[in-house]
């Protein structure tokens, strides 16, 4: 029986290995995506869509390319070997190579006739089009849906907005912060006793992106069955309230019960204790999220076993009731010892924990190694830089950085000819600002 269970298990692992090795053939391969957004919502989506092998070509502006170009800094160091063509544009911001990778820069001059020319040639060889202009923007320049949609049928068309593309704040730009603010997320964020406080990142913009990745590989599938594209209405504003969808429980509370929230700084309004707690050189993060972890807790960690069977304790309900007390207690008895020391308690006992780690820390962590949250790769101006990778394996393998984020117009001409234009006519836009 032990060979057995010693041959099973090199079966499951010699199966595991193979499987890794695998991975899949990237699903987007193939696929075109022109890339009309800036800043991070769009470039997010259109990322993740770069990620899965689509073929990204992102349209800047000539001079200044995507707004987030100029946030720096930090920025990326320029090496001795950066090519010469980009010796006048500034250093790679890190704002902008988070969330480029994979894609090819061409810069083309919407303002001008051979301009716009260009981009209804990519339009028509594009599977999908993302835009993150103002509502009505794009169609008084002739590259709105339906003008789009009347080159190829085909395409679909993602419009990404503050607002969404009805409504009486339908033309009002959309800023991630503005968002938290309008749509809720700042009022339930924060201390009880302080002024609302942003999140730390800007979330209202990631999760649109997110949304909106998920929305063009749905209108993919759509196309493969009925052979026409489809308009996308993304928007900060819906993906944020979701938020009314990411205020995921607390807008249920609202809309099942009319309970209107509150800020709790870390803690839970439904659960105690399920916070981050001070102890004698750091913080912590304890979730019991029900009546048995609470019990292991206060025997195992706090050495109180008593207060699993206080009536004040005893359920979560009565946890909740008697909050401020529970949360002195807990507070008292952690700050009488370092972080370390209580990790170790915790380690293997199957309630939920966790340091308050920075950002050097989570980089450092062996599961963000063993992942491989970071890649290297070689950057044509900056030389060898580290960047968030993929966050999905597939089959245990995670679809390869083929391309470093592009410096700007990096790929004019090879796009150019691809649409057939010889180097007489690519030489012609340049001298003329159209490219």
């Amino acid at each position: 029986m032990l060979r057995l269970s010693r041959s099973l298990a090199l079966t499951r692992r010699n199966f595991s290995l193979n499987v890794a090795a695998a991975g899949i053939e990237p699903p987007l391969k193939g696929i075109r995506v022109l890339d009309l957004t800036r800043v991070l919502a769009g470039p997010m989506a259109t990322m993740l869509l770069a990620d899965l092998g689509a073929d990204v070509i992102k349209v800047e502006e000539i001079k200044r390319g995507d707004d987030t170009r100029s946030w720096n800094p930090p920025a990326a160091p320029l090496s001795d070997t950066a090519p010469k063509a980009a010796s006048h544009l500034p250093p790679e911001s890190a704002y902008f190579l988070a969330v480029n990778r994979n894609k090819r820069s061409i810069t083309v001059n919407f303002k001008n006739p051979e301009g716009l020319e260009i981009l209804r040639e990519l339009v028509a060889r594009a599977d999908v089009l993302v835009e993150n202009f103002i509502p009505g923007k794009l169609d008084s320049m002739g590259l709105g849906y339906e003008d789009c949609s009347s080159i190829n049928n085909r395409l679909i068309y993602a419009s990404i907005t503050g607002y969404g593309q009805t409504g009486p704040y339908r033309t009002a730009a959309g800023y991630d912060v503005v968002i938290e603010g309008e749509a809720g997320l700042m009022h339930i964020t924060g201390e009880s006793d302080r002024p609302p406080s942003k999140v730390g990142v800007a979330v209202t913009d990631i999760s649109t992106g997110l949304y909106t990745h998920g929305a063009i590989m749905a209108a993919l599938i759509s196309r493969q069955k009925t052979g026409k594209g489809v308009w996308i209405d993304c928007n900060l504003f819906e993906s944020q309230a979701h938020q009314i969808a990411g205020l995921a429980n607390i807008a249920s509370n609202y809309l099942i019960a009319g309970k209107e929230a509150h800020r709790h700084g870390t803690a839970h309004p439904s659960i105690v204790p399920y916070q981050v707690f001070p102890c004698e050189d750091g913080h912590i993060l304890i979730g019991a999220g029900n009546d048995k972890q609470f019990k292991l807790f206060a025997d195992k960690v706090l050495s109180q076993p008593e207060l699993a069977n206080d009536t004040r304790f005893s359920t979560n309900g009565a946890r909740v009731a008697n909050r401020e007390l529970l949360v002195k207690i807990i507070t008292d008895t952690l700050m009488q010892n370092s972080l370390s020391h209580w990790l170790k308690l915790f380690d293997g006992l199957g309630v939920p924990y966790g340091p308050i780690n920075n950002i050097q820390q989570t980089f450092e962590h062996p599961q963000a190694i063993a992942r491989g949250v970071v890649v290297e790769v070689e950057h044509p101006r900056a030389g060898k830089i580290k960047l968030v990778g993929p966050a999905v394996t597939y089959n245990g393998k995670k679809m390869p950085v083929n391309r470093p984020p592009p410096w700007l117009s990096e790929h004019t001409d090879e796009v150019l000819s691809e649409l057939g234009y010889d180097v007489e006519r690519i030489s012609h836009f340049r001298e003329n600002g159209i490219v």
